[in-house]
């Protein structure tokens, strides 16, 4: 036996021994008078009845599986976008230049801050759930029990900042109680047929294309209404330089051009040497310089792909790593397969969807021989039905999450017109939000179950595990 090995397994002996409460007849007077901290630990839990420590540790194990989940998905993301950075060789800009060590410990903040946020949200619903049940009794609050938990839980949004605004994650979770509220509806035989329509097969698109004509009306025409997250990515893919940009803003608010001479000196900057009329109708010359409206399309979708693969890379690598963590060990070439499968789709979705985007404002651009702001807003309607590549289970998803940026930016620009005033005095509507919506998830969860898909129900079930009370269960009732 090597020495390695007859210390471990003296240390697992020794290990057992103290769990098990053995004393050795040989032992010195030192050890004896000197308890050792797996003892004390052992005797703590000891004096603690078996139902408490069992709720004790059903709270324990829920923050840190919260914990995990926030670290982990908030880690990842940092992790690519630092690579990434590592990667690029044009170095930032002068004005805005972040060194490499400053930009990993802000992502180590924001990792910490996103893990004690949804470990905090996942130990304050267990530990009021498990209050509550304990002081007022687990059947007789069954039905209200989590909705107050989940709401109380909610201000835990407050770790990520708490100057930081969370506007459109608290929409998106709106959104998500919305969705969950309607199935609920829909199941009801009083509410059933109001919520009807709700069940349109084709949703998911129209959601879709309305987002994205408020999202990419407001990426062209007023970029501030847009989260600054958000408007870096739409940047990014977009694939158009701010001058450009300012060059259509200009012809469609029907303002004189501000820009013709910066917008051919940033075309000769690629190699493409162009002269812009002043009098155009249109901005197509603007936007892909001596391109045609459809070699200019076959060009942005090649260069829009390669921009979105490093996208969907972490989307699809990290739930495989937290969700499929078993399933990895036993089949890594089947969930790694579909991982690769659905990064290469939804890349496609992304591209397509920004593509459309340009393709579509040409268009229509060229048949009206104009360029306004409706014209702005129509010509982008029609691109979210790049949603179609995606799959079924995922569109109402993106459909959603693009929904409440869209939301956010529509109030902003209202409220920027001054017809909502009294909007700007709310101070973190987005906690009151947020809370609303995960009292209603939460109580979804655990009267409603099956109005969730199976992947999620696993999550939480592995996070929150709040089955339903033994005299609550289908058979017992039954019975």
């Amino acid at each position: 036996m090597s020495p390695a090995s007859a210390d471990s397994v003296g240390n697992h002996r020794f290990l057992q021994e103290e769990i098990n409460g053995f004393d050795n007849d040989n032992s010195t007077s030192t050890e004896k008078s000197i308890p050792s901290s797996s003892s004390s630990l052992r005797s703590i839990l000891d004096a603690i009845p078996k139902k408490e420590r069992d709720k004790l540790l059903r709270i324990l194990l829920a923050s840190a599986k919260g914990f995990s989940i926030g670290a982990g998905l908030k880690g990842g993301l940092a992790l690519f976008a630092i690579l990434a950075r590592f990667a690029r060789k044009k170095p930032p800009r002068k004005e805005i230049a972040v060194t490499n060590g400053e930009a990993v410990v802000a992502a180590l903040k924001e990792t910490l801050r996103y893990g004690l946020f949804l470990g905090t949200f996942a130990g304050t619903f267990v530990s009021t759930d498990e209050v509550i049940g304990t002081l007022a009794g687990h059947r007789r609050t069954a039905k209200w029990r989590a909705l107050l938990a989940g709401a109380v839980a909610g201000p835990s949004m407050l770790l990520t900042g708490l100057e930081t605004q969370h506007t459109s994650l608290a929409i998106y979770i709106l959104m998500r109680a919305a969705v969950l509220a309607s199935r609920c509806g829909i199941k009801s035989k009083r509410f059933g047929k109001i919520c009807k329509p709700l069940t349109w097969k084709h949703g998911d698109i129209f959601l879709m294309c309305l987002s994205s004509s408020q999202i990419l009306s407001a990426y062209i025409l007023k970029q501030d209404s847009l989260p600054g997250s958000y408007k870096s990515f739409l940047n990014k893919h977009g694939g158009k330089d701010p001058v450009i940009l300012q060059g259509v803003k200009d012809i469609a608010s029907g303002k004189p051009f501000t820009n013709l001479g910066a917008i051919e000196k940033y075309y000769r900057t690629v190699g493409v040497n162009v002269k812009l009329n002043p009098n155009m109708k249109v901005p197509c010359s603007i936007v892909h310089g001596n391109q045609s409206c459809g070699g200019h399309v076959l060009s942005f979708l090649f260069q829009a792909y390669k921009r979105a693969l490093p996208v969907y890379l972490p989307v699809y690598l990290i739930p495989a790593l937290i969700v499929h963590r078993k399933g990895l060990l036993k089949r890594p070439s089947t969930i790694l397969g579909k991982g690769l499968i659905g990064t290469a789709r939804s890349s496609l979705f992304l591209s397509v969807y920004c593509t459309s985007a340009w393709m579509w404002t040409c268009l229509l651009f060229r048949i009206f021989k104009r360029c306004n702001i409706p014209m702005v807003a129509m010509g982008t309607f029609p691109t979210g039905l790049a949603l179609t590549i995606e799959k079924k289970s995922r569109r109402m998803e993106i459909s959603l999450y693009c929904l409440a940026r869209a939301i956010e930016s529509f109030f902003t620009c209202v409220a920027d017109a001054g017809y909502l005033p009294q909007s700007r005095k709310i101070k973190r509507a987005d906690v009151v939000v947020f809370s609303l919506s995960t009292a209603i998830i939460m109580h979804c969860y655990a009267q409603e179950r099956e109005v969730f898909r199976s992947k999620y129900l696993n999550v939480l079930d592995w996070v929150f595990g709040v089955p339903p009370p033994t005299c609550e269960t289908p058979r017992c009732k039954d019975r």
